[in-house]
């Protein structure tokens, strides 16, 4: 059974940082493309950013390109997000998903995926 897990939102001032985490069972994480998406009230759905199985190569969507960092570690079967300098418009829930497409398509078209997690609130707000 393939089940994606997130964890790690909350509430957190503007400019503060959080670490979300992914844990990936039901098939092996070493062979996935992982990417996380975010959806706003109000808000179209926004890739946000993928890390490819192959060369661990990183895409980011410019809104948050340097201050967003993702990371995989295939041992502990989790893809990281770590989220710098957060401003308000960061507000969401963020879900981590295995895209059917190469991670750079995932970044404009975030709804191509299989699996996706229940999703975990991250709040900026002072």
């Amino acid at each position: 059974q393939v089940q994606l897990v997130e964890s790690g939102g909350g509430l957190v001032q503007p400019g503060g940082s959080l670490r979300l985490s992914c844990v990936a069972s039901g098939f092996t994480l070493d062979y996935a493309d992982i990417g996380w998406f975010r959806q706003a009230p109000g808000k179209e759905r926004e890739g946000v950013s993928c890390i490819s199985r192959r060369d661990r190569r990183t895409y980011y969507a410019d809104s948050v390109k340097g201050r967003f960092t993702i990371s995989r570690d295939n041992a502990k079967i989790t893809v990281y997000l770590q989220m710098n300098s957060l401003e308000p418009e960061d507000t969401a829930v963020y879900f981590c998903a295995r895209p059917t497409v190469d991670c750079s398509y995932f970044i404009r078209y975030p709804n191509q995926y299989d699996y996706w997690g229940q999703g975990t609130q991250v709040t900026v707000s002072s």
